[in-house]
Formats: structure tokens, sequence, C-alpha cells
């Protein structure tokens, strides 16, 4: 099963896809947003050349756990996304992921301008490895 993991923010949308297994994730791609209806093309072609299964959405929370406006257009976005492709779609709490790519890349010594290239990639990898850490988890009972 093949699933991608997006991290979707106003600007930019990280995309990050399983291995055929479901074990680990790796960074793809960072989408520059146009149009919805481009970013959801471009989504569909990356769905179909990878035969994705299942997208994981990176949920916006504040930190006491509330949904904020960030979370509301996320939650648009999710509602047309499976309207046009008709996939399962779960949602992840990001709180934090950013730091922690943030903090990831700054300790693999990537420049200052390339972090800000990979960031949305990295915090979509993040994202879907939580993901599926967790369901590898919950699959051995443990």
């Amino acid at each position: 099963m093949r699933i991608m993991g997006l991290d979707v923010g106003d600007k930019t949308i990280g995309v990050a896809l399983s291995d055929p297994l479901g074990l680990t994730a790796q960074g793809l791609e960072v989408i520059r947003r146009k149009r919805l209806d481009k970013d959801l093309e471009r989504l569909g072609e990356i769905v179909e050349q990878n035969g994705v299964d299942m997208v994981v959405v990176g949920m916006p929370k504040n930190m006491n756990g509330t949904l904020g406006p960030q979370a509301e257009t996320v939650r648009e976005f999710i509602a047309r996304f499976k309207e046009k492709f008709g996939i399962s779609v779960d949602v992840w709490d990001e709180r934090l992921t950013t730091v922690a790519a943030e903090k990831m890349l700054i300790e693999a010594d990537v420049s200052r301008a390339k972090r800000k290239e990979v960031i949305d990639k990295t915090t979509a990898v993040i994202i879907l490895q939580g993901y599926l850490d967790r369901h590898t988890k919950n699959i051995k009972g443990t």
C-alpha cells in the first residue's frame, strides 16, 4: 500500500511518499501553489504515477489542541481532494513538525537557502513517518 503524506500550506504543498511496504517515508517534492485546480492536477499526477492508495494530511492544530483558521483551509482542501480522487484521506496532528524539520535540516548542516526550499517536503516526511510508525505499532499490537 503506497501512502502519500502532505503538508498543505498557503504557498506550498510538501509531498512525501511511503515505500511500497508502508514502512518508511521519503520526500518527493514541494509544489508551489498556484490555484487549487492546478495543485490538485499535480497531486493527481503523483497519485497516478506512484499508485497511491491513501493520503495523510497534516492538520495544523494550536498548541492547546484546538483548530484555527488554517485548519479550516486544510479541511476544505481535503474535501476537494476526496471529491476529485475518491482516495481515503486521514489527518495527522502536525504540531511542531516544522520545528522538528528545521532542527533536522540544521543538524544536517543544510544552508539556510536550501532549508527554505526543502522545509515543506521534510515536514511532509515527518508527518507521514509519524503516521506510518503509529500504524506499524498498532499492527504489532504494542
